[in-house]
């Protein structure tokens, strides 16, 4: 498993949009997206964390090491303990609710070393569509609240976005009341 360089912010590459990915056969890009998954599932285990001097995050996205591509890992279990793991290449958002969501704690990003306090209203719910790595296939799927943010958020990266772009600079804590707080 590899121990990735995240690339920072302060690196013109992240501003960068990314390009699709032509073949997604390829077993290199295939390997580095497994690899992205794992690195995540194994940043939030503190010891292994600790150990390599990482962060935890709960998505990770191409550009972020170094690969301006589009491709993105998110791994994350939730209260219950339930597993969500993928490695999606190409997605596209194909639509989006109207509903807002936001993280009451603010977003953060292994890419972001400061602070940027304020809340990032997304989409409720996205529907995209992506070659999913784990099966194999071009799939349509739809994700709501928390594991929607997530999403959003890597694919942002794909577009050359950050978080705090979305934060508003004269009120970062403005209340949208009819969003969703998570």
């Amino acid at each position: 498993m590899e121990i990735f360089n995240i690339v920072k912010d302060n690196k013109r590459s992240l501003r960068e949009k990314s390009t699709p990915i032509e073949d997604t056969s390829d077993k290199k890009l295939e390997t580095t997206l497994l690899d992205m998954i794992d690195y995540l599932k194994n940043s939030q285990n503190p010891e292994w964390a600790e150990k390599n001097k990482v962060r935890a995050g709960v998505g990770l996205a191409a550009p972020q090491i170094g690969i301006n591509k589009d491709m993105l890992a998110i791994y994350f279990k939730d209260e219950d303990g339930t597993e969500h793991q993928y490695g999606f290449m190409n997605p596209r958002i194909i639509s989006e609710s109207v509903k807002l969501a936001y993280l009451e704690g603010g977003e953060g990003c292994l890419s972001v070393d400061s602070e940027h306090p304020g809340y990032v209203y997304r989409n409720y719910k996205v529907t995209f569509r992506a070659y999913n790595i784990l099966t194999k296939k071009v799939e349509e799927r739809s994700f709501l609240g928390y594991e929607a943010i997530v999403f959003q958020h890597e694919y942002d990266h794909l577009k050359g976005i950050l978080f705090y772009d979305h934060i508003d600079k004269k009120d970062p804590f403005r209340k949208n009341n009819d969003a969703i707080a998570i």
